[in-house]
Parts: C-alpha cells; structure tokens; sequence
C-alpha cells in the first residue's frame, strides 16, 4: 500500500474531531484534541503545496532579483543579486528549498533596503515589485481549513 499522506492525515484529523473529541469527558482535553485534528488538517494541506509552494516563490525571487540588478548602485550586491538570478532549485527536497528561500528572502532584505535609499524611479519601480511579491508570498502561504 502506498499511503496518501494528505487524505491519511485528514482522515485522522476527521476522527479526531469528529469521534475522539465529542467522546473526551474533561472539557480542556476535549478542545485540545479538536486543536490537534485543526494542525492536523494544516499540515496535511501544507505537505501537499510545499515543493511547490517553494519553487514557485524561489523562481519569483530569482527573477525579481534578475529586474533589479541593472538598479542596484553597490556592485557587490549586484553581484550577489546577479548571482541568485542565475540560480536553481535542482534540489526538490522541502528542506533544500526551504534553505535556498531562506537565502533568497535575505537577499531580498538588503535589496529592500538598498532601493530605499536611492530615489530613482526604477528605485520605485524595484520596491514596489518587491511589495507585490510579499504580498503574493503572503497569499501562498493561506491556510484554507476546508472543511473535514
């Protein structure tokens, strides 16, 4: 047999909640097993969009960084920048991906940073890529909690 992790953990996560918890006598036990089927259904609905959740955010960094380089006034962050552009996820594990975005977002830091002191109108143009992309970012990581 070869376990389907997501509908494995949602179906613990349904038992629990749905048969455990209305079973459980001591009120503060009864809520933490319906806690625990809730962090069961998130982590069932995150290992399912994790690869790829990463490599589509490591690939919008690459190329926000490949936009903004000809911007960047310090030439060793252009360099760096440069760099990280021509980069590439050959590593599929969650945990390599998880390092290189973890990279990648620093890298972003201090080019945020750096667009910020300088008042050029491809300067604006960086830094508001750069919001939109958090904001995509942000969205990616939203937890639905689809019902059981």
């Amino acid at each position: 047999m070869k376990p389907d992790i997501p509908v494995a953990l949602q179906k613990l996560a349904g038992s629990l909640l749905l048969e455990v918890a209305p079973a459980v006598g001591v009120d503060y036990l009864q809520r933490n097993t319906g806690l625990t089927a809730i962090m069961l259904q998130v982590v069932a609905e995150e290992f399912e969009r994790a690869a790829a959740r990463r490599v589509e955010e490591n690939g919008a960094l690459r190329a926000l960084f490949r936009d903004a380089a000809p911007v960047v006034s310090d030439a060793g962050l252009r360099e760096r920048l440069e760099a990280a552009a021509a980069g590439a996820d050959a590593d599929l594990r969650v945990s390599a991906l998880e390092a290189s975005n973890a990279s990648l977002r620093a890298l972003l830091v201090e080019l945020h940073a750096h667009v910020e002191s300088l008042g050029s109108p491809d300067a604006r143009r960086v830094d508001d890529a750069i919001w939109a992309e958090l904001r995509r970012s942000t969205d990616r990581r939203l937890i639905s909690l689809s019902p059981f």
